[in-house]
Formats: C-alpha cells, sequence, structure tokens
C-alpha cells in the first residue's frame, strides 16, 4: 500500500500543469492552442513572456525534484518509483484528459534530485545542443539518451540506470513529432523574441 501511495502522490503531483497555469491566469488563454500545443516552458516562451516560461520551467523542475526528495525519506525503491510515476503524471495528467508536456523540464529536476551528476551532466548536454543548435527538441533527445549512461558511469547502480531508462525513454517517446521534424528540417527553433 505504501508503493502505491508513493506512486499516486508522485503521480498527481506531476500532473500539475503549470504552463497552462500560468498562462490562463495572465490572461493569455490556452496554451494548447498556441505553438506546438504543448503545456511546457518551450511553448510558454512562444507567447513572448520570458518570465512565465522560466517560472514554468521553474515549477515544472521543482516538483520533479520534490516527488523525489520526498520519496527517498521511505527509502531507494520509494525514490525511484517517485522518479517515474512524477514524469508520467506530467506526460499524462488525468486533468487533462491523459495529454499533458513531455516531460522534459520535469525529468531534469527528478535527475538532479535521484542523481545529481547525472542531472547535471543531461542539463549541460542540453546546455550545449540548445545553444549551438537553437532546438530544444534535438537538445532533450541528445540529453535523454545520454541520462542512462551518464547514469551507469556516474554511480554504477543498476536500479538508477533503470530508472533513468525508464524515464528517458517515455520523453524521447513523446517526441516522435520533433524527431519528424527534425529529419524534414522542419522542426522550429528556440526564439527570445516575440
Amino acid at each position: 500500500m505504501s508503493f502505491v501511495l508513493c506512486a499516486a502522490a508522485a503521480y498527481l503531483l506531476g500532473s500539475v500543469p503549470f504552463g497552462l497555469l500560468l498562462t490562463r491566469l495572465a490572461g493569455l488563454g490556452d496554451i494548447r492552442r498556441l505553438g506546438s500545443g504543448n503545456i511546457g516552458a518551450t511553448n510558454v516562451l512562444r507567447t513572448g513572456r520570458k518570465s512565465l516560461a522560466a517560472l514554468t520551467l521553474v515549477l515544472d523542475a521543482g516538483k520533479g525534484a520534490l516527488a523525489v526528495l520526498v520519496a527517498r525519506r521511505f527509502g531507494a525503491e520509494m525514490a525511484a518509483l517517485a522518479a517515474v510515476a512524477v514524469v508520467i503524471g506530467h506526460i499524462f495528467p488525468v486533468w487533462l484528459g491523459f495529454n499533458g508536456g513531455k516531460g522534459v523540464a520535469t525529468t531534469g529536476g527528478m535527475l538532479l534530485a535521484y542523481a545529481w551528476p547525472v542531472g547535471l551532466a543531461a542539463l549541460a548536454t542540453w546546455l550545449a545542443v540548445a545553444l549551438v543548435t537553437r532546438y530544444s527538441s534535438l537538445a532533450a533527445l541528445l540529453a535523454c539518451v545520454l541520462a542512462p549512461i551518464y547514469a551507469w558511469l556516474f554511480t554504477g547502480d543498476g536500479m538508477t540506470t533503470a530508472t533513468v531508462l525508464v524515464v528517458a525513454a517515455l520523453v524521447v517517446s513523446r517526441h516522435c513529432g520533433n524527431i519528424r521534424r527534425l529529419l524534414r528540417g522542419q522542426e522550429s527553433r528556440i526564439k527570445l523574441g516575440r
């Protein structure tokens, strides 16, 4: 029962759609009708409100970290379960018909709390690729592909590596459309202006 409660709590925390809530509170309407239709920080940035995008990023990452930090008090298995469940909650939130974000920021926050060297390496990968290419999706994909490798190199722990691998696979699976657009040269780049 404790595992069920842990998974449910992490899932519900992950399912809070901060990007959608913040843009609605700011009077910008439904973020799902803009740009990629995603509820994450990259799409919020397309509104031209950098502060809202930054706050979305912080809150989405924060819920990933919070789930792991609380669950870790009850053991390593609980932390691993919460790490997966919080990302599933963001990607498949019950409040939005199980159609949420892509889980990149939430995964980033989760990784920093779950295995900080892995989180830092994944974050460095994302930043490097995003700065060079200005493709947020490509940066996320490469960071996710490399994260399980970082987990094995930095921790040598099977459970940690498996947890990171499961989460990375979830995030990559949400980028199928981005992969197709990248291959066709039609993916939109990060723009800091309106």
